[in-house]
């Protein structure tokens, strides 16, 4: 059994996806033990508490230094026995510590075709309407495991969405988040079935077939 925590700052939509993946039998053998988030009222602790998961509200604020910060979020993690962190729409970067020690074991969901269109500021509509700025004429979803960068790290999964002329930013950021919602079981899915291997140097992780 994989014992994921899940992180989110918003209504937390990618986490409902992968909740109903997981209800449905599409993602086996995994186990939601912790939500956490940096805002009291966010919508992903509404989805958590009607399956029973355990919830927590966790803010730079509310600790002296950024080691008692970090340090707090790795007791947390470890007394819940987290084995994945799964970032679904969470809009802070991860402390250090907490990142070295689940060093290739932390999954980020991003709005684009990374490595384009990410990095500092590039969350939510403003990746949109940097994407219809650029002309682009493909955008997408990318699951990558995280490092100390943002929005970088070896991309698990990759899938184009089709820029239209009529575009919005909120018609296109529409078309994505649903995309969103199927890459992320995915990946989680590849994860709890040990399919996933981080080689160094790479872009990309390696995927080993289900006969393997």
């Amino acid at each position: 059994m994989l014992n994921i925590a899940v992180f989110g700052s918003g209504r937390g939509s990618n986490f409902k996806s992968l909740l109903d993946a997981m209800d449905a039998g599409r993602v086996r053998d995994v186990r939601c033990v912790l939500v956490v988030s940096n805002n009291a009222d966010a919508g992903i602790f509404d989805h958590a508490r009607r399956h029973g998961i355990a919830v927590l509200q966790w803010s730079r604020k509310m600790y002296a230094s950024d080691e008692a910060y970090a340090a707090a979020m790795l007791a947390a993690l470890r007394e819940a026995r987290a084995d994945l962190i799964v970032l679904a729409g969470y809009m802070k970067f991860l402390p250090a510590p907490i990142i070295a020690a689940y060093r290739n074991r932390i999954l980020n969901i991003h709005p684009a075709l990374l490595p384009s269109f990410g990095g500092t500021g590039m969350y939510g509509l403003h990746v949109h309407r940097a994407v219809l700025a650029a002309h682009e004429p493909l955008t997408g979803a990318t699951v990558h495991i995280v490092d100390e960068e943002y929005d970088h790290g070896p991309i698990v999964i990759q899938r184009t969405v089709p820029v239209l002329a009529s575009d919005s930013p909120e018609s296109l950021a529409a078309r994505v988040l649903a995309m969103e919602h199927h890459i992320l079981p995915e990946a989680v899915r590849l994860f709890a079935e040990g399919r996933i291997t981080v080689e160094p140097g790479r872009t990309h992780v390696h995927i080993r077939s289900s006969q393997e």
